[in-house]
């Protein structure tokens, strides 16, 4: 009989949708899950690369802050570098002015003592020394160059002295140079070592993050993988179930020789050829059906218009007892109060308490038992 074909159709889609526990793991359920595998192999090898990165990220701030303090450090080094230099250059210029006074010094004593001695001979010496003017005379002008000699002598010693005290000075402030320019460069060497760390972390940064932009590309096509194969798999189960919904149309109109004829052998006969069609919310055909548009467009090729609402399609007909079901009868679930809302779900029954629907999202139209908690009853539309 058809009721018991539609029967073993169902048996034959669970049977046919069902994944054997030892599925062959070379067949299209083994390539999926070996995707996903590689997918999650990728994941996380993805994580360590961008944990690697955030790591690298850390370490060139902590070197840029090394790289500031050093260069600042260099900075300074400059700046007390040439301190020391314009002291070295302020002491240099005062010993050679010292230097310049002490000759000056020298001079009016030098040029006194050769005037007053060469216009002495020996002779006038000895005559001067003889007689009483003459050698007053000489006394006096010979005690002159020595007071003279004397004061300059003084003079020229505090000279000598500053020119000491400036040339010790001076050997302090070269040793204070010296040891500036030591440091700058040691600053400088510090500075330029730092800037190289920093240009290596830079370049292990881009290294790393061309790795993960490679891994990035990797998952991504592993992704796309697991969704061609899984696009792939769905196309050749809904390729199933149209196959199998359209022998079962083909074997339909065997209800007429039972008496199972009229609107709703017609609607059942339409519901039955709509198997493995996706759900979709709101939709109501061709491709795609949410279930009061699954029987909505059912009735409407029986010639019976109905509204695409469980809400109204429970009231299109007389109630008929579960027991008195006919192909074609609308069965309802939820729960029956002045509230048409609470009525959430509708099938259209095809006969060995079996319906066809389009159950929920990410589902397709099926055929299903009618036997649920929440069935309320049923309508045959009219």
């Amino acid at each position: 009989m058809a009721s018991g074909h539609i029967a073993g159709l169902a048996c034959g889609l669970i049977l046919t949708l069902a994944v054997p526990a030892g599925a062959d793991p070379g067949g299209p359920a083994g390539k999926i899950a070996d995707a996903r595998e590689q997918v999650r192999a990728r994941a996380q090898e993805l994580g360590r690369a961008q944990a690697d990165y955030a790591a690298a990220k850390a370490r060139l701030a902590e070197l840029n802050a090394d790289v500031e303090r050093l260069v600042e450090a260099y900075n300074g080094r400059l700046v007390m570098l040439r301190s020391a230099e314009e002291a070295y250059d302020q002491v240099t210029e005062r010993l050679e002015q010292a230097r310049g006074e002490v000759e000056e010094a020298r001079k009016p004593v030098a040029a006194v003592a050769a005037q007053r001695y060469a216009n002495l001979s020996v002779s006038d010496m000895g005559l001067a020394m003889l007689t009483g003017d003459g050698f007053n005379g000489f006394m006096q002008q010979a005690d002159m160059l020595s007071q003279l000699g004397s004061q300059q002598a003084a003079s020229m010693q505090n000279l000598t002295d500053t020119e000491t005290v400036l040339d010790i000075v001076r050997t302090q402030a070269a040793s204070a140079y010296t040891e500036q320019a030591e440091q700058a460069e040691q600053a400088r060497l510090a500075k330029e070592a730092a800037a190289a760390a920093v240009a290596e972390q830079e370049r292990q940064m881009a290294e790393i993050e061309q790795a993960t932009e490679e891994i990035t590309r990797r998952l991504d096509a592993a992704r796309s993988r697991v969704e061609r194969l899984r696009q792939a798999r769905e196309e050749r189960r809904q390729s199933r179930l149209r196959t199998m919904s359209t022998r079962a149309a083909l074997k339909a109109p065997a209800w007429a020789a039972t008496g199972v004829a009229g609107p709703g052998g017609v609607a059942a006969t339409w519901a039955l050829q709509q198997l493995g069609k996706p759900y979709v919310w709101a939709a109501a055909g061709p491709g795609s059906f949410d279930c009061s548009g699954l029987t909505m467009r059912a009735w409407e090729r029986a010639g019976i218009d109905l509204d695409h609402w469980t809400g109204t399609q429970w009231q299109s007909g007389p109630h008929v007892p579960v027991e008195q079901l006919q192909p074609g009868d609308l069965v309802f679930f939820g729960r029956v109060t002045s509230d048409p809302g609470t009525i959430h779900h509708v099938g259209l029954y095809i006969g060995r308490g079996l319906m066809v629907h389009a159950p929920q999202t990410g589902d397709v139209v099926r055929i299903a038992p009618i036997w649920r908690p929440d069935l309320v009853g049923a309508t045959r539309p009219t």
